[in-house]
């Protein structure tokens, strides 16, 4: 008796998806296309959010593009958004474009300059955090996401009002809630553009203190929508029509900060800003003792060993608590006054004094790591278990090797309590972060959510 020819359409589902499971994204969109066969052995395979990510260091940078591009498209995966750091001893206009072109213009990304990068090498697979000056060729990272169930969307900073306003009009038209799940931005004002934002979204109650913020807010930055604007955000929305047997997919934070208070509390008597900078007067508190440009140093450098390259930041306080939005770097003094940047310090305001301080960093560090692996196991005991599927850290430069002796410090809690998930990270100058998944140590730290020597971890988890 004969038998009809078996096809591959023929082949059960499980079988089919074993093999589309193996194909690199690209030949994966094609085989979706097949039939309604494929096409359902395809969804069955990216049923689940999916995060890839990948570095390289090729001195040629249209390799070194190649190299990224096709080791987070090297499995099955539709990007629905990505992100680049391209250091800056590279052209990253360039690598935006590159990378713009090999993805499809319709996905969201944003490539900014960094001071490094941090991820798996796309060659070697090896894990470190290379500062820029450690390599002399192109670093580049590049990482792509696909999050079903999350609507993501490109929202440029012209005025913080309008920002604001676009933020909770694409949410509530997607989740019919006015706060997104996450928000990733970039600034190139010293933070000045979000500070203002973050100020809009607290003063009148607009986003819940449960969206995650993150980001790098000293920058430039590059983006598909190709306007120019101050800061641009990635906006992550709760789809309320997403197709049956999508799970949910959280976002969350975590801050290792590195600042150490230093000398006593002063008052602000005198304040003028020109919209990017502040120029103030301070008196000790209890006494008319004004504070100097040599009173900041030698309180800066009282300690051996500290830096000659250390940055020191102002924090506006209360009751020993952080109440500004970000910290403020000091520039410097004139006759009359001392220079930091940013705005938002006013006349009546209590001042602290902070520096990078590397015990701090790994003291916080370690707690970071015990938060995580008490988030782990709230994640996976009982019968509502949670997936930790991928990571981002926002890094600052005053950190690293180069502060820590050796590498991978500032990943260690990530790494040690999810290992083989996928983590990317940049280097920056001033670090986003709002959302915690716990308070402890940082709850000194008050609303603030522009860091400075700090590591900010974005967490993505997801329950089926």
């Amino acid at each position: 008796m004969m038998t009809s020819p078996t096809s591959i359409d023929d082949l059960n589902i499980d079988l089919l998806g074993n093999i589309v499971g193996r194909l690199p994204a690209i030949h994966f969109a094609s085989a979706d296309c097949v039939s309604r066969s494929w096409n359902r052995a395809c969804h069955r395979v990216l049923s689940r959010p999916k995060l890839s990510s990948a570095c390289s260091f090729n001195p040629d940078l249209e390799v070194a593009v190649e190299s990224v591009v096709n080791k987070v498209l090297s499995e099955p995966i539709r990007p629905h958004f990505a992100i680049a750091s391209a250091c800056r001893e590279i052209d990253f206009p360039r690598t935006h474009q590159l990378i713009t072109k090999k993805l499809g213009s319709n996905i969201p990304v944003i490539t900014n300059c960094s001071r490094g990068v941090i991820g798996r090498d796309a060659i070697s697979d090896e894990f470190d955090e290379w500062e820029d000056y450690d390599r002399s060729g192109a670093i580049i990272m590049l990482m792509v996401g696909f999050l079903p169930g999350i609507k993501v969307k490109t929202i440029p900073l012209m005025k913080p009002s309008q920002f604001v306003k676009e933020i909770t009009a694409f949410s509530t038209s997607i989740s019919g809630c006015i706060s997104p799940a996450a928000i990733i931005m970039f600034s190139n004002h010293q933070g000045c553009v979000v500070t203002a934002a973050m100020e809009k979204m607290g003063a009148y109650n607009i986003m819940s203190p449960e969206t995650v913020i993150v980001g790098d807010y000293q920058c430039q930055f590059q983006h598909t929508i190709g306007r120019n604007c101050d800061a641009v955000a990635l906006v992550f929305v709760m789809d309320r029509n997403k197709p049956p047997g999508i799970g949910e997919t959280q976002f969350h934070a975590a801050l290792s900060s590195g600042l150490l208070p230093i000398g006593h509390a002063y008052k602000v008597t005198r304040v003028k800003h020109n919209g990017f900078q502040t120029w103030f007067i301070a008196r000790r508190e209890g006494s008319q003792e004004l504070l100097d440009a040599n009173t900041i140093w030698n309180l800066a450098y009282e300690d051996p060993g500290v830096p000659i390259e250390l940055r020191v930041y102002f924090g506006v306080e209360k009751d020993g608590r952080m109440t500004s939005f970000a910290f403020h770097e000091f520039f410097g003094d004139n006759a009359e006054s001392l220079r930091v940047g940013g705005i938002g310090i006013k006349k009546g305001d209590t001042l602290r004094l902070y520096r990078p301080d590397s015990t701090t960093a790994l003291s916080s560090i370690a707690s970071v790591s015990n938060q995580m692996r008490t988030f782990k196991q709230g994640r996976t005991s009982g019968g509502d278990k949670w997936e930790v599927f991928g990571g981002l850290i926002f890094n600052s430069c005053d950190r690293g090797k180069f502060v820590h002796g050796q590498p991978n410090v500032d990943s260690s809690p990530f790494l040690d309590n999810f290992p083989g998930v996928t983590l990317g990270g940049t280097f920056c100058f001033g670090e986003v972060g709002r959302g915690y998944i716990k308070e402890s140590q940082e709850q000194k730290l008050g609303h603030c959510c522009l860091h400075a020597s700090s590591a900010v971890y974005l967490i993505m988890s997801y329950h089926p």
